[in-house]
């Protein structure tokens, strides 16, 4: 593969990662004000919020995903198969999903991410077992789309996560971050997928591949759009890398 290629991708999925950051560090406000809507009414809903079917999750992606629709970032594109946010712009199909993640889970953030077949295009292998025998993966979205008049445009995918306390809905951390464009497997290989519970589910592996390796600085694959500070000391050590990302955009 043309490693100029290679290069055009990761600078337009840093393009639209800064984008993307920059537009939910402008709405943080709006976002933890959607957010604590909940406390006005929370004596309706409280007795019957459950961490099986988590009522947090389905009112955190109604605020997200409420921002990024409500301003106009793109056209919404109505194929079946996609993120729960998905829309064209000038020259990329963008796929966005939000995760929510308990802090008992914090793997799920600092290790790997569950991703759905209708979320990336990273067609490769994943490496199980203690004799790391491949397992061939197959996504259901494609690298570039072709538009009826042939023109072609790169499909990103994108993750917002939100790691939270589960006993006091507290967020903790909320981040951004990209997962390699499918035509990146040349370079990435197995690097980027690990296993799922099923087999055909499979997790971004986030702890090994979190940096854009082929632009120069090495940028990193994660943006810290929050990071509550007061958060116990234990907890922080976990997080450190995010605290430091964190600290480095504040300068």
């Amino acid at each position: 593969m043309n490693n100029d290629f290679l290069i055009a991708i990761e600078t337009i999925e840093l393009k639209y990662l800064k984008k993307f950051y920059y537009f939910l560090k402008f709405a943080e406000d709006e976002m933890f004000y959607g957010f604590n809507t909940k406390e006005e009414i929370k004596q309706d809903w409280i007795d019957k919020y459950s961490s099986v079917i988590s009522g947090f999750s389905t009112g955190a992606e109604r605020i997200v995903y409420a921002l990024l629709n409500g301003k106009g970032i793109g056209q919404p594109n109505s194929s079946p198969v996609g993120s729960d946010l998905f829309f064209e712009v000038e020259d990329a199909y963008i796929h966005i999903d939000l995760k929510t993640v308990e802090i008992e889970n914090i793997g799920d953030i600092t290790n790997s991410i569950f991703v759905g077949n209708n979320q990336n295009s990273y067609h490769g292998f994943i490496l199980v077992g203690k004799k790391k025998d491949k397992r061939e993966y197959v996504p259901s979205l494609p690298t570039f789309y072709t538009k009826k008049d042939g023109t072609k445009k790169i499909c990103l995918t994108y993750f917002i996560t939100i790691l939270y306390d589960k006993k006091t809905l507290e967020i903790e951390l909320i981040t951004i971050n990209c997962m390699p464009n499918g035509e990146l497997e040349s370079y990435y290989k197995e690097r980027v997928l690990c296993a799922g519970k099923t087999p055909s589910e499979a997790r971004f592996r986030l702890n090994d591949v979190n940096k854009f390796e082929l632009l120069e600085k090495y940028p990193s694959r994660i943006k810290v759009i929050y990071f509550n500070s007061n958060m116990n000391a234990s907890l922080k050590k976990r997080l450190t890398l995010y605290e430091q990302l964190y600290n480095n955009d504040q300068v």
